[in-house]
């Protein structure tokens, strides 16, 4: 999860997003402003054009534009490939619009950029740069081929070459950095959108898991005075029975017994009891990195004051955000650890701390400022990808973290460590927060409400 090599596969069927009633819109609109702009040209300014073949298509737009509405349903959501055509039908019908009035001399050629734009964000990088080209190439055909414009008088309206040549390479210069530049936008912003789905999902079904093993706690303790009373019926029928019978009593003991022991395997997680919503930190810290014990890697715990007298560990609330974002953290140090993973844990009366380090090759320097962007494309180390076959993810691990973590206030800061002989030159978190901010014994931190114990009636 440090960086994996993969790309953002979910942007890429953004084109299949837009309605096809979005298109029609938009069509309409410019529509009306090409029939308003040749009226006011032809009427207002006597400019001599070509009206046939304007209208004509103009009509064509128009035509498309009804028969789509009667041939398909509002609600339909335009496939990439149609997409991609709607797009170059109206690149191309405008660009024949300006070629019939003046090509640059026009000042409506700046319109071409609509187009690109919309494909720039909304389609593949192949299809932009399909439309990008196309716009590229009939832009700069007509700075040669074009019907000029003639005014009433019969004058020829054109700009002079270096006007034309300037407003061409202002074009040119237009499409490219205005497409890039979407393009560029447009894949960040979908990029963060689908790592805080991620993120939501990731919060959610660890919500889910908290609550599932209150309730499976909560379980263990509701049946265990049943459990304990055919214990103790079984034990009393084995001394008043004798041969196959004895047997089936044992035999309920025995399941009896089994029974307990599952109910207090799955309740480990403990009893979703109010005193358990709020645990020491390094409970917390043990609960997020039990995972990863028994990955074959060493992990080592510690947890110290940095006060001169020694202040009491911080009781902090188990917010699934710590553990699922501490849990991602230690993944990540177990997964391109060589042989350990320590964990640190100071407090002081301001602040607390914890830092994760591992003894692998360290976060790449290039890279650090990166760390915890969404769909990093490039791993730490692509050797050592064989090491991690478990987790096979999509950048989102540290990017999770990151975001769970800075949810409750905390501050991450990612670096590699000098190499001291003992643990190497590995890679290196360190999560600092306001001790006000977590800690359950301060005043501005709501710690959950304790409510009396309720009777068990048997």
């Amino acid at each position: 999860m440090r960086q994996p090599d993969t790309t953002q596969p979910a942007g890429t069927q953004r084109g299949n997003w837009i309605r096809l009633r979005t298109m029609i819109v938009l069509r309409w609109v410019a529509i009306t402003g090409q029939i308003l702009a040749i009226t006011v040209a032809t009427w207002v300014f006597g400019l001599q054009l070509p009206l046939g073949l304007c209208f004509l298509a103009i009509g064509l737009s128009a035509a498309s534009n009804v028969v789509a509405m009667f041939v398909y349903p509002e609600n339909k959501r335009l496939s990439e490939t149609e997409n991609l055509w709607t797009t170059y039908f109206d690149l191309l019908q405008l660009c024949f619009l300006l070629f019939l009035t003046g090509g640059l001399n026009n000042p409506f050629a700046m319109l071409v950029l609509g187009p690109v734009v919309l494909s720039s964000t909304v389609l593949s990088l192949g299809a932009a740069l399909f439309v990008g080209a196309t716009a590229l190439a009939l832009t700069t055909a007509m700075v040669f081929v074009h019907v000029p414009l003639v005014t009433a008088q019969g004058t020829i309206l054109s700009m002079p070459d270096i006007f034309k040549f300037g407003h061409w390479t202002a074009l040119v210069i237009a499409i490219v950095f205005v497409g890039v530049y979407s393009r560029r936008v447009t894949t960040e912003i979908n990029s963060m959108s689908d790592a805080l789905a991620a993120t939501q999902m990731a919060l959610a079904r660890e919500q889910k898991l908290t609550d599932l093993g209150g309730v499976v706690a909560a379980a263990a303790h509701e049946l265990g005075t049943p459990l304990a009373t055919i214990k103790l019926t079984s034990a009393e029928l084995m001394e008043e029975l004798e041969g196959d019978q004895r047997e089936d009593a044992a035999l309920i003991r025995e399941q009896a017994d089994r029974c307990r022991d599952i109910l207090r395997s799955m309740g480990r997680a403990g009893k979703d009891d109010s005193h358990l919503k709020q645990a020491p930190l390094s409970e917390i810290i043990r609960e997020a990195a039990e995972p990863h014990q028994d990955r074959g890697k060493a992990l080592s715990q510690s947890a110290l004051s940095g006060d001169p007298g020694g202040s009491i560990q911080p009781v902090i609330v188990r917010q699934p955000e710590i553990i699922h974002g501490l849990r991602n953290l230690v993944q990540n140090a177990v997964d391109f650890a060589d042989s350990a993973v320590w964990i640190e844990t100071m407090w002081t009366n301001d602040t607390i701390s914890i830092r994760i380090q591992d003894d692998g090759p360290g976060f790449p320097p290039h890279l650090i400022g990166r760390i915890g962007d969404p769909f990093m494309r490039r791993r730490r180390d692509g050797a050592r990808g064989h090491q991690r076959p478990e987790y096979e993810g999509m950048g989102l691990g540290l990017f999770i973290a990151k975001t769970l973590l800075e949810r409750t206030g905390a501050e991450l800061t990612f670096a590699n460590g000098a190499y001291n002989g003992t643990r190497g030159s590995g890679a290196i978190v360190e999560v600092l927060w306001r001790r006000a901010m977590i800690d359950v014994a301060r005043s501005d931190t709501p710690s959950p409400a304790l409510t009396p114990n309720q009777l068990i009636l048997p």
